[in-house]
């Protein structure tokens, strides 16, 4: 018999699927950067890009390793635990990607295979291979399924760049799983050499459409300072990172409006 904990567990579980972006289990949160940022992240290159914008990959300056410990509303058995492998290559990146989120009587699992490449001096895309398996008390074997993902990145100006990102775009007629499909569009602008700050949307068959804004602000070398918003359950978020090389890490916050705060802690390792 389930403890009244599990159930509790079990009821904020089903929420999320109707709410959320970053909580979204489909959607694992892309690192403590992205989430102090608010997810505002489709057009940022980052160690993180195989979670949110493959066409990303080619802008990673060295081959690292990172893991990326997530926990909503400070419910262990919410968390997503994700690591992420990037090697740069020549006009191009690959990047390698694990994920699991719940616990043991209902859990799931992801991992990706991505390349993103330079298809010329403003544009960059890239795609993704994902594998999904899912599993919840009462089931003797997983629920597995496979998909894909892509983006493109386009630097409109020096300034100014524009990402897009969509998630299982295969059409509903076709499906044989319960994957959503999604489409993230956004737009960043470098205000100077220590101010950045980006906004985008996303529209998925999970919910309605989730506007995000984020900002990131370098005040001395090697920290940062971020903050971001999110529509989605009015949520409010804010991190911190810093850089000593060849380590960074990162550590984000956000805020619901119903179900609290969740925490975000990435740590990041450069091979260079």
């Amino acid at each position: 018999m389930y403890s009244l904990h599990k159930i509790s567990v079990s009821v904020i579980f089903i929420f999320l699927f109707s709410s959320a972006s970053g909580s979204d289990p489909y959607f694992p949160a892309a690192g403590a950067v992205e989430t102090g940022m608010g997810w505002s992240c489709v057009m940022k290159p980052g160690f993180w890009s195989s979670f949110h914008n493959q066409s990303l990959l080619p802008f990673n300056p060295s081959a690292a390793a990172g893991i990326n410990y997530h926990n909503r509303f400070g419910i262990s058995e919410l968390a997503t635990k994700t690591a992420a492998i990037v090697v740069p290559l020549e006009n191009a990146g690959l990047g390698l990607i694990y994920s699991h989120f719940g616990y043991r009587d209902l859990a799931r699992h992801s991992a990706g295979l991505a390349c993103g490449l330079r298809l010329s001096e403003k544009i960059s895309g890239g795609i993704q291979a994902d594998f999904f398996a899912e599993k919840t008390a009462g089931e003797y074997r997983e629920r597995r399924s496979l998909s894909f993902e892509a983006g493109l990145h386009i630097r409109l100006s020096e300034q100014a760049s524009l990402g897009i990102h969509v998630f299982n775009p295969v059409p509903e007629t076709l499906r044989h799983d319960r994957l959503p499909s999604s489409l993230r569009v956004g737009a960043g602008l470098i205000l100077s050499s220590e101010l950045k700050v980006s906004a985008e949307t996303e529209m998925s068959t999970e919910g309605g459409p989730d506007i995000r804004a984020g900002f990131e602000y370098d005040p001395v070398r090697n920290m940062s300072l971020r903050g971001g918003f999110s529509s989605t359950g009015n949520c409010f978020c804010f991190g911190v990172g810093y850089e000593l090389k060849p380590v960074q890490i990162d550590l984000g916050f956000s805020t619901h409006d119903r179900l609290g705060i969740s925490t975000a802690v990435s740590l990041i390792f450069s091979f260079r």
